[in-house]
């Protein structure tokens, strides 16, 4: 596990630094803002059509792996929301809290940081548990919480879920490189230079603005944060790694990169939906800092115990 550590401190250490950086201001939140958007539109979004445009897409066709993670993720899902419920707490705030235990920073973190990690062929297994999360799980949590506000879901509500899928980069991207790649348009080399150039910064900026956004988060609630953190960084990847293995009997690497990204900490993204909705966006704030403060340890445990 050492090994496996010593190769994941430099990721948590750019971390660290960004978070550095928002706690003594050089970074405000706007700067903070800022970055976020060059990396989440430009950088991920270069390095994702890179790598799609030259994968088939008959490589995403795993239906074995596709229905392991969703399987597990979707028991813990559950099970998260009915604990919610079981303490009183309203419809809204068990699906945010239900939301925060399977959604991990596989974006941002997982993407750069499993691919130099475990290889560029894990990229693939990553897009495919970036897919759920995104499409299956994001279009959930916005119904469970407009259905608790206004007692329904209207079509005008699904068909913003639509366009907002159909706008977020990461979908965009990884769509477009697929089309790319089904029509058979070779990279040239200028462009391929322009996209790796610019996919490039994708990693340190991404790792540099989670840390300066987690300058910014609050550490109340931490009874309950901890509990999500637990939840996120322990019973999800533990989950996955039953259904995967012992269930549906996903090939090694493929189980071990979906574990991985189990693994991973609380997304930022799910703050931005928390504050959007005004709905519980101090303890999702808590359990993002929390998550990702202990996944330095617990994501290395995760890939040592696969390795071994």
């Amino acid at each position: 596990m050492i090994d496996i550590l010593l190769k994941t401190l430099p990721f948590f250490a750019v971390i660290g630094l960004g978070y550095l950086a928002g706690r003594r201001g050089f970074f405000t939140p706007e700067a903070t803002g800022y970055l976020t958007k060059f990396v989440f539109y430009f950088a991920l979004s270069a390095f994702l059509f890179r790598f799609s445009a030259t994968l088939p897409f008959s490589a995403l066709l795993r239906p074995d792996f596709i229905f392991a993670y969703l399987s597990a993720s979707a028991l813990v899902y559950g099970f998260a929301l009915l604990v919610a419920l079981g303490r009183k707490v309203p419809l809204d705030e068990a699906a945010i809290e239900a939301h925060c235990a399977v959604i991990g920073n596989v974006g941002f973190l997982g993407v750069p940081m499993l691919a130099l990690l475990m290889g560029p062929e894990a990229i693939g297994y990553v897009v495919m548990v970036l897919a759920v999360d995104l499409i299956l799980f994001g279009s959930v949590i916005v119904m469970l919480i407009v259905g608790s506000h206004e007692g329904q879901v209207r079509f005008a509500t699904l068909w913003a879920l639509v366009l907002g899928l159909l706008k977020n980069p990461m979908i965009m991207s990884i769509s477009a490189g697929f089309i790319w790649s089904g029509l058979g348009i070779p990279i040239v080399a200028p462009l391929d230079e322009f996209l790796s150039m610019l996919g490039s910064a994708a990693t340190p900026g991404a790792l540099f603005a989670i840390g300066a956004s987690l300058a910014f988060k609050s550490a109340e609630r931490l009874q309950v944060a901890t509990w999500i953190s637990f939840l996120k960084l322990v019973m999800h990847p533990a989950a996955v790694a039953i259904s995967a293995l012992f269930i549906f009997q996903v090939e090694s690497y493929a189980a071990s990169v979906m574990v991985a990204a189990a693994a991973l900490p609380v997304a930022g993204n799910v703050y931005i939906l928390a504050q959007h909705y005004a709905v519980a966006p101090v303890r999702v704030s808590a359990s993002i800092l929390i998550s990702t403060f202990f996944s330095i340890l617990t994501v290395p445990a995760v890939i040592a115990w696969f390795n071994s």
